[in-house]
């Protein structure tokens, strides 16, 4: 998630239903795309942990760090809204 995702969120939270129903199709045709290249990265994956399993390992928690970083930062941001 990147800070795109907390702007469209804020502005919902500020729209009325027809601004709502339009990000929630964008939101939509996001998923789709992202679900078409999130099997291209575990593709890459798959090829790193053949070809290098130690290091694919290091960056894996490194990345799952990060991502932990980003929720975390999402639920503070959504908590200071209400």
């Amino acid at each position: 998630m990147n800070f795109v995702y907390f702007e469209i969120l804020i502005f919902l939270m500020k729209s009325d239903q027809k601004k709502i129903k339009i990000f929630l199709k964008a939101l939509k045709k996001i998923e789709n795309i992202r679900s078409k290249n999130n099997k291209n990265w575990m593709d890459i994956l798959r090829l790193a942990v053949k070809s290098a399993p130690d290091e694919a390992t290091r960056l894996m928690i490194e990345i799952t760090k990060k991502d932990q970083q980003i929720s975390n930062t999402f639920i503070s941001a959504l908590k200071k809204k209400h």
